[in-house]
């Protein structure tokens, strides 16, 4: 018997899910076709790749992440464990705001990147739901989403963009936007009545060890949410926002994994780069807030 591909079993799975989608050109319904197209009603045809993800743009997108930054951020998540108090702390909130009696739970997350981060959280949570947890990752990136897919083959991977996202109306029990842009208008869209957002941004004390490192200026030493915090509250009706705040020690290996994967190094001088990772090892601070909100509408 034949292994089944990763692109047969994307096509699959999004044919289980196949309602939840519009046509990001026409907004028609879809239709997964010979396991090999996504196709509207209207037959404009998206095709289903062989590393198992699907690309819904409806022009090119020419995205700054690169291949190498995502390897970079999978080592760092997936394998050291960067992330893993906040992931903690997500799927707490999940377990205690969402409707603990539904049988099933379908996130999106809305800047997936290379999908460690929506497929923890669905590990996590997936014990409280009766095992039927769904997580759906879209990124502007298709290296991210790439590599998302090549990795995690249980969720649904597509690139597309967030001020056209191909679903329908009310369809996310959760939306999760970690550390990425968000398109308010298109969450409340996308949310069900009691659907759940759940916002991470950085602290003043995020990486502060790499931005004193790489930066005399105090402007870019320094980092305040508060704009955010407050466009946050203005569209979503405010269920509570907390701290997550902790050190992690980084050998040099993962030092490089996180100087590369993070935008702060990009406007910052070579030089001070090479010296911060001349360190055999270096503390370092995540410091981040996760505000909770629900649809206002």
């Amino acid at each position: 018997m034949s292994k089944i591909t990763k692109k047969v079993k994307s096509a699959k799975h999004v044919s289980e899910f196949e309602s939840i989608f519009k046509c990001p050109i026409c907004e028609a319904s879809m239709k997964v076709f010979e396991l090999k197209s996504f196709i509207c009603l209207n037959n404009h045809t998206f095709d289903f790749t062989k590393q198992g993800y699907i690309n819904l743009t409806t022009h090119p997108i020419k995205a700054k992440y690169s291949k190498e930054l995502f390897e970079a951020r999978r080592k760092l998540i997936a394998e050291d464990k960067f992330f893993e108090p906040l992931i903690q702390a997500i799927a707490e909130i999940i377990r205690r705001q969402a409707d603990i009696k539904k049988e099933s739970l379908l996130l999106l997350d809305t800047g997936c990147g290379e999908g460690s981060h929506l497929s923890n959280v669905c590990e996590k949570v997936r014990p409280d739901f009766g095992n039927t947890v769904t997580g759906a990752g879209i990124d502007i990136s298709k290296e991210g989403v790439l590599a998302a897919a090549k990795n995690y083959t249980n969720q649904i991977w597509a690139v597309a963009d967030l001020a056209n996202t191909p679903f329908k109306d009310k369809q996310f029990d959760v939306i999760l936007d970690i550390l990425s842009p968000s398109n308010y208008a298109e969450f409340n869209r996308l949310l069900r009545a009691d659907g759940l957002v759940i916002k991470v941004v950085p602290r003043s004390g995020y990486l502060k060890e790499i931005r004193e490192a790489l930066f005399d200026e105090r402007a870019k030493q320094e980092y305040s949410n508060i704009e955010t915090v407050d466009r946050f509250n203005e569209n979503f009706q405010k269920v509570d926002s907390l701290r997550v705040q902790y050190t992690r020690e980084l050998n040099n290996l993962s030092m490089q994994s996180l100087v590369f994967m993070t935008p702060l190094t990009w406007t910052a001088k070579e030089e001070r780069i090479k010296l911060f990772l001349e360190r055999d090892s270096a503390d370092i601070t995540v410091d981040l807030e996760i505000l909770i909100g629900r649809k206002t509408n």
